[in-house]
């Protein structure tokens, strides 16, 4: 639930304000440089700047921050432009970018000695302010910024657009849901749902009505520090998981949808603080191998500020070995999305910041060695990334950009290389999104969920009074990524208005959502996605945002699913 800036800062700081305490400060060089499709390249250089911890620039030519007057001409045809800042090892610097009406529309900030980097996806002709703020008195840094022409997507696919039935839990449950998960058991179709301390049973009878019932385990009912669900859809196991601050889980699994519960260690040896995510799916080849008539391994990860680590479980989640490193602050930073296993036994767990790329911390012999591997193009965003994999191992990538916008990507040789890198959300104009949550089932088939705004800016920032309208959209996809059709699931009922702030605890009450949602399927296909609403009462219809989180789930009810055998 929490967002951490590297403990590096600290130290670096010291060495920094050392090494800085009689340097003079001085701006961009040059000051100011230009691109276009005749040239496509312009490179400068910039600090040190003295002492200065914590630096945001907030606006264009901000004093405080290196400012460089970047100067587009946009080509015919689609096209990005990409901007990387890199720093000297011991320098922190954060990227923020603002076109020429001086709203923000690129940010990066990584940690010490970490590149930033902001992609602009078809950006109107302009001059723009690249500004480098510092973060932790840094040293000197160099900078760049490239134009390269795009494919522009295939339209989208002819089928008719998904819609998708909204189910609100009633009065008494539900209250305070934000950052829930969500399951489905295919053998009952009982959908099971977790925020905060309660889980819910959700039978669904019709495309209008559904029974939510509270069938919380004892020991994951009384404390939470961070809710996760996870069910194994091959086994139809729901796992249920309370972290405490202490590196310690409070779990529960259910092979009767929460009428009885048993109890689990919980959390590998020497887990992380926060973040904790559960998944669980076949064992890849190797040594380890089930110690019990459970055929699937289960995966246990969070975050340990420093890095992140992951333990599995041989015997159906009773137990967890030890948490393994599956990436440290030199190779990805923040906080990571949820664990997802492939029908071959590789485990993929997403992460926003990688070296200012997005990308995934995969493992293809069951939690024992993990391997980083980044989406080309990509940028560092605000938001958890998420993942899905589907019956031919095809891994789809669903990320919120640096630039806010909506994006997906496709690989099929598990995360090694990807394609088909682009935004879904241009049919709604969408400017900025949160709380990706994707979903893949047979060969060609996926499903990317987030909420979306078409207003620009800083909008998951923490800023009330921000002129955002939050819907919830999926796109769907039935070739393979080349093609994604969007739906707005929610035209006529905003999931929130003004921002929907990321930053963590640094929040006030405009993290009312928290830190993510989540997407599933059931046994026909459809899918469906658990999320809190934040607008409710007078705000549905204009008024000011209640800063609510109650219980929502969206169930896909016509359109191609992603089983086919039910189209």
């Amino acid at each position: 639930m929490r967002s951490y800036r590297s403990l590096l800062h600290v130290a670096c700081s010291v060495i920094a304000a050392l090494a800085l305490f009689a340097a003079p400060t001085r701006a961009a060089v040059p000051v100011a440089g230009a691109i276009s499709q005749a040239s496509s390249q312009t490179a400068w250089s910039g600090g040190p700047k003295l002492l200065s911890v914590g630096t945001t620039c907030g606006a264009p030519n901000n004093s405080k921050c290196d400012n460089y007057n970047l100067s587009i001409t946009a080509p015919a045809g689609s096209f990005k432009v990409e901007i990387v800042l890199t720093p000297t090892a011991i320098s922190d610097y954060d990227l923020e970018v603002y076109n020429s009406s001086g709203a923000l529309v690129g940010t990066s900030g990584n940690s010490v000695g970490a590149v930033e980097k902001v992609v602009l996806n078809n950006p109107p002709s302009g001059t723009y302010t690249v500004a480098a703020a510092p973060f932790v008195a840094p040293q000197a840094y160099t900078a760049s910024a490239s134009l390269s022409l795009l494919v522009p997507p295939p339209p989208p696919p002819s089928d008719p657009a998904p819609t998708y039935s909204i189910y609100a839990a009633p009065a008494g449950v539900g209250a305070s849901a934000g950052e829930p998960t969500l399951g489905v058991n295919e053998s009952t179709g009982a959908v099971m749902f977790i925020a905060g301390t309660e889980t819910l049973k959700v039978d669904i009878q019709s495309n209008t009505a559904a029974t939510w019932t509270n069938v919380s385990a004892a020991q994951t009912s009384l404390i939470t520090f961070d809710p996760i669900l996870f069910t194994d859809q091959q086994t139809n196991r729901t796992f249920v998981s309370q972290l405490l601050p202490t590196k310690i889980s409070l779990m529960a699994y259910t092979d009767n949808d929460g009428v009885s519960w048993q109890p689990s260690l919980g959390a590998g040896i020497n887990s992380g603080v926060d973040h904790q995510t559960v998944g669980g799916g076949p064992f890849a080849p190797g040594l380890l191998q089930p110690l019990t008539a459970y055929p699937n391994i289960v995966y246990y990860c969070s975050q340990d500020i420093a890095l992140a680590q992951c333990a599995t479980s041989l015997d159906g989640g009773t137990t967890f070995g030890l948490a393994i490193p599956i990436y440290n602050l030199t190779q990805c930073s923040g906080l990571h999305g949820h664990v997802k296993v492939g029908p071959d036994g590789t485990a993929y767990v997403p992460n926003k910041n990688c070296n200012g790329e997005q990308g995934v911390a995969a493992t293809s012999d069951n939690g024992l060695t993990w391997t980083v591997k980044t989406v080309p193009g990509s940028s560092a965003g605000s938001s958890d990334p998420s993942v899905g994999v589907a019956s031919d191992g095809t891994v789809y990538f669903g990320f919120g950009g640096g630039d806010g916008h909506a994006y997906a990507a496709v690989s099929h040789d598990g995360g090694d290389t990807w394609a088909d890198l682009q935004d879904v959300g241009t049919a709604f104009g969408i400017r900025n999104i949160a709380f990706p949550a994707v979903v893949a089932g047979d060969a060609g088939r996926a499903a990317f969920a987030f909420l979306g705004t078409p207003a620009a800016g800083a909008a998951t920032g923490d800023d009330p009074a921000f002129p955002a309208v939050w819907h919830l959209y999926v796109a769907h996809t039935y070739d393979g990524g080349a093609s994604w059709v969007t739906v707005d699931v929610t035209p006529n009922d905003p999931v929130q208005r003004s921002t929907i702030c990321t930053a963590g605890t640094t929040c006030g009450t405009t993290r009312n959502l928290l830190d993510f949602m989540d997407a599933t399927v059931d046994a026909q296909g459809r899918v469906l996605v658990g999320y809190a609403d934040g607008c409710v009462g007078t705000c549905v219809s204009g008024g000011a945002n209640t800063y609510a989180a109650e219980a929502r789930i969206a169930r896909q009810k016509s359109g191609k699913g992603v089983y086919a055998a039910f189209d």
